[in-house]
């Protein structure tokens, strides 16, 4: 049974940091481009940032470039995403997201709550 299981999320005030992780398990990580979205209330889902199986090249939405980085470590089958200077406008639900180098099967964790005061 494939699971993703996010932790790191929290209260933080605007200007801070948080390190979010994703723990995967049941597959076979390196085959996987892992990625992390983010849903805010009222709002669609959106691309945050993604790295691929193995070369490790990076993806970043516009909005975070600059002040996300997002690593993975094979060997310990997780995602990271280092988030710094936060911004209100970063407040929302962030999940994991896992897709197999050929498009299927594609995974979601159940997400970690990000919360940015001013």
């Amino acid at each position: 049974q494939v699971q993703l299981v996010e932790s790191g999320g929290g209260l933080v005030q605007a200007g801070g940091s948080l390190r979010l992780s994703c723990a995967a398990s049941g597959l076979t990580f390196s085959n996987y481009a892992m990625s992390w979205y983010r849903q805010a209330p009222g709002k669609e889902r959106e691309l945050v940032a993604s790295i691929s199986s193995r070369s490790g090249d990076t993806n970043y939405a516009d909005s975070v470039k600059g002040r996300f980085t997002v690593s993975r470590d094979n060997a310990k089958k997780s995602v990271y995403l280092q988030m710094n200077s936060l911004k209100t406008e970063d407040t929302a639900v962030y999940l994991c997201n896992a897709v197999h180098v050929d498009r299927r099967p594609e995974y979601w964790g159940q997400g970690t709550q990000v919360t940015v005061s001013s």
